[in-house]
């Protein structure tokens, strides 16, 4: 723990670090493709909705020796189409049947009794229409374009609207891979999912907006020096909150783990696979988009101001002369060379490079009255 927390201090103070703003391209291309794998999944598979967004009935069944695919057999009899099975804890199941209604409900709650070996009165079956399903969904766009539109505004407000938009397309960029993971995997879609989803954005923004804190300090009266370009500074703001960034991150995964993997895996309770997936997911692709995608892109559209253009010109002129010389530049073309957590030094004199010293004078001091002599 504490080699980690002075890999912290160290990559806070600029020390070491990695060129994650430098190697952009690759996980652009990475993320890309990784996307385009969600979209693809989404189109051919398509999401697995559950009752609560296409309608019909869903049966609680208590305690029962018989097996899942028996209790899916005997409700595909008596339904005529698919259903969906859940084993839940200490033997109870969960069945979903589309497109079901009362009359239709009560058919198939007398044929699971019998099949299941089990009382009839002891099977819960709700029913769900499917216009309510649609308003669940309408709600849940609804809520996520405010919610888009708010985050827009306030970073904009409080940042700049390039931030803004590099922030929104790493919010997009999350939720299409969530959403593509529930397509590969064919978990059910329920309200608790929709839930997640709202939930992750928040912890998506949280490392985005930490980092883009962080670079707004830095890139104060940047264009008054001539030691680092835009790039630079939001790659030193990158690693300065790398440590905090990962720490948040498994400190928020454990638990959705422990729901997802031990909840939901071992101890059988299906339901908890709604929520904890998404929460999983999302929560890892904010980390990653936060890092990868939204601060280089924050970089990208600066550099292509006039003024920062202007900077890069003069920071690679200086380091130009610098080589030219045989002296060392101040500012690094990698993270990992860039120097201690100084300040910016101002322009008023760019033609200076490093430590700033007067050349000794070898005459200095003769011929002056000492004091002692007369």
């Amino acid at each position: 723990m504490s080699k980690l927390g002075n890999l912290g201090a160290r990559l806070y103070r600029g020390e070491v670090g990695y060129d994650f703003v430098g190697k952009r391209m690759l996980w652009y291309g990475l993320s890309i493709l990784i996307t385009i794998t969600a979209i693809v999944g989404l189109a051919v598979r398509g999401l697995n909705m559950g009752i609560e967004f296409e309608g019909g009935a869903v049966f609680n069944t208590p305690k029962t020796s018989a097996s899942v695919s028996k209790a899916e057999e005997s409700a595909e009899k008596a339904a005529g189409h698919d259903a969906i099975v859940q084993k839940l804890g200490e033997g109870e199941m969960r069945i979903q049947i589309a497109g079901v209604d009362i009359e239709k409900s009560d058919q198939i709650k007398r044929a699971l009794a019998e099949d299941l070996d089990v009382k009839a009165g002891d099977i819960n079956a709700d029913l769900v229409g499917p216009s309510w399903g649609e308003q669940i969904a309408n709600k849940a766009w609804q809520g996520l374009a405010i919610f888009m539109v708010l985050v827009v505004i306030y970073l904009a407000i409080a940042f700049e609207w390039r931030m803004a938009l590099a922030a929104l397309i790493a919010l997009i960029h999350d939720i299409t891979i969530t959403v593509g993971v529930y397509a590969l995997v064919g978990f059910e879609v329920t309200p608790g999912t929709v839930i997640g989803l709202l939930t992750i954005l928040g912890y998506s923004l949280y490392d985005t907006v930490v980092v883009f804190d962080s670079l707004k300090e830095q890139s104060k009266d940047i264009t008054k020096q001539t030691r680092f370009t835009y790039s630079e500074v939001a790659n030193r703001s990158i690693n300065g909150t790398l440590v905090r960034s990962i720490n948040t991150t498994v400190v928020a995964l454990l638990p959705v783990a422990g729901l997802l993997f031990i909840g939901g895996g071992a101890l059988g309770a299906g339901m908890l696979n709604d929520i904890s997936l998404s929460l999983f997911v999302g929560l890892a692709a904010g980390a990653y988009s936060s890092i990868f995608i939204a601060t280089p892109l924050v970089a990208d559209f600066k550099e292509r101001e006039p003024q920062m253009k202007a900077l890069k010109k003069r920071v690679l002129a200086k380091r130009a002369a610098a080589a030219a010389k045989g002296e060392s530049a101040e500012a690094p073309h990698t993270a990992d060379d860039v120097p201690h957590d100084d300040e910016y030094e101002d322009d008023a004199a760019p033609a200076v490079v490093g430590p700033r010293s007067q050349p000794a004078s070898r005459g200095r001091g003769k011929g002056r009255p000492s004091g002692k002599r007369r």
